[in-house]
């Protein structure tokens, strides 16, 4: 699993561009590469958890221009090896 980080700061164009990439998450999600994704309860960043591997996400991550949206970085990317619950 690839657990991506993000944080947010209020520009404008982050809101705009979020229900595109609502759409593109759930996509990944009902083919099984997206295991869960959310913002943090004070709209301060967010965390998805990809159940695809490293080079995968790093192609999602290329192909949704809201990675690259005024308001939006990335923090991190890190694999991350659950031990308890599955995939």
């Amino acid at each position: 699993m690839v657990v991506v980080e993000l944080s947010f700061t209020a520009e404008p164009e982050r809101l705009a561009a979020r229900p595109a990439h609502r759409a593109l998450l759930a996509d990944l999600h009902a083919r099984g590469l997206l295991a869960a994704a959310g913002p943090y309860s004070d709209d301060s960043g967010a965390l998805l958890l990809f159940t695809a591997d490293g080079p995968e996400v790093a192609e999602i991550i290329a192909a949704d221009p809201y990675y690259r949206t005024p308001g939006v970085t990335v923090t991190a990317v890190r694999e991350w090896n659950p031990v308890v619950g599955s995939t």
